[in-house]
């Protein structure tokens, strides 16, 4: 089973998000019944789910791409105050395309996009390796290093950014690598490795040590890299990069159905140990029945 939401985000082109609102809004169905609860269990291959109207099926089919960002575009659908997004550069066919995560307006390089909402949320929630070079202010210090290699918890990780977030606390985990290009008084270049992609953290990492970052470029994702594609420029995934996302996909999905079996399997525990100490509560004379576990 499945809850309701991430059945239609992961088989659509609905964000999570989305799917909430289009199921609180009444213009959900499982098996011709209107659901209002994000939270329903459906089960893949039984129940049958409709979105306004329009089914949604499973599918094992999807569609990546690696976008170049160039730096000054927001990775969003549309923009309040009208900055350019990377939809406006990118072609009409891959506006429903979900983004694989983001990188903020003054960063570029590797943005992955995909019409599955279910490969980008495994890719997102994913502890695969990012790697970025970025350009700080001032020279890298052995507390920098420090931290890299042994992680950070600031209760404070407002510098570095943006000026409307609500985040306050961070913990940053130790890099996976690091690699010092070059280091100087005036500026430091380095290449780093990281396991996971919250938001402006290396902005917030080196900000707290005093160090702007003045460019950052992510250059690679897991085993996909940005090579030589040209800035503002989208090109497919290789056959041996769908490949390794296949079998990336593969494990995540029997890690999932593992925790499911054994989540299920605790419940079914608990209630077989509830009934067992409601029925010993019962008078021995009223019953010689013997106990019947709850199917």
């Amino acid at each position: 089973m499945v809850r309701l939401n991430k059945y239609i985000a992961h088989h659509s082109s609905y964000s999570r998000r989305e799917a909430d609102k289009a199921i609180q809004d009444g213009y959900v169905r499982v098996d011709g019944e209107i659901q209002t609860n994000p939270a329903t269990d459906v089960i893949e291959g039984v129940n049958i789910v409709y979105v306004s109207g329009k089914q949604v099926s499973p599918r094992d089919k999807y569609t990546v791409i690696v976008y170049n960002k160039p730096k000054g575009e927001l990775v969003t659908k549309s923009d309040p105050k009208g900055r350019r997004t990377i939809y406006d550069t990118l072609s009409k066919e891959y506006r429903h395309y979900i983004p694989v995560g983001r990188l903020d307006f003054a960063s570029e390089g590797l943005l992955l996009l995909t019409d599955a909402s279910k490969v980008a949320s495994a890719l997102m929630e994913s502890d695969l390796e990012r790697i970025y070079k970025i350009k700080i202010k001032g020279e890298v210090t052995p507390d920098m290093e420090d931290a890299m290699l042994k992680g950070l918890k600031l209760e404070d990780a407002t510098a570095g950014g943006h000026s409307h977030s609500k985040i306050k606390e961070m913990e940053f985990k130790p890099f996976i690598g690091y690699k010092i290009q070059k280091n100087q008084p005036n500026y430091s270049i380095l290449k780093v490795a990281l396991s996971e992609g919250k938001n402006r953290e290396l902005r917030r990492f080196f900000a707290h040590f005093g160090a702007e970052v003045v460019d950052l470029k992510r250059i690679s994702f897991a085993e996909i890299e940005l090579n030589n594609l040209p800035e503002g420029k989208v090109r497919f995934l290789s056959r041996s990069e769908y490949s390794a996302l296949a079998k990336f996909l593969k494990d995540e999905k029997k890690s999932e159905q593992k925790e499911q079996r054994s989540s299920e399997k605790r419940v079914f525990k608990k209630d077989e140990s509830n009934n067992f100490a409601k029925d010993e509560k019962k008078p021995a004379t009223k019953s010689k029945k013997p106990i019947k576990k709850k199917r």
